[in-house]
């Protein structure tokens, strides 16, 4: 990854369509949905959907698969790491410590869940 990348993946973030689709995909994962489902359910006309699919995809934020007649859309979590990595790459200028408190908040909302049925 180099700064442009960097950059383009922010950008697409920058809109709220797209910031609100890639959420959506991320919580949809590892499943993903059809583009015709995040339109319905972010209330966006199909053909604005795709187009905003479409810049998340060339950011390397989302993946697409064939299934049948529909194109599943998934968040690529991989570029998304991608991103975040370089950009805490030289962390702190040398002080890990300094960004600790960042770390500890990203890794809560990736343990696994508890079951409530045991």
């Amino acid at each position: 990854m180099d700064t442009s990348d960097a950059i383009a993946a922010l950008a697409a973030l920058a809109q709220p369509t797209r910031f609100d689709a890639f959420r959506l995909l991320v919580k949809h994962e590892p499943d993903g949905l059809p583009a015709g489902e995040i339109a319905r359910v972010l209330k966006v006309p199909h053909n604005t959907m795709s187009t905003h699919l479409a810049q998340l995809q060339r950011a390397g934020l989302v993946t697409t698969e064939r299934q049948s007649r529909s194109i599943i859309y998934r968040a690529d979590l991989d570029g998304l790491r991608h991103v975040i990595s370089f950009m805490l790459r030289d962390c702190c200028a040398g002080h890990p410590d300094l960004c600790a408190p960042l770390i500890a908040d990203l890794t809560p909302c990736c343990s696994p869940r508890e079951d409530t049925h045991a």
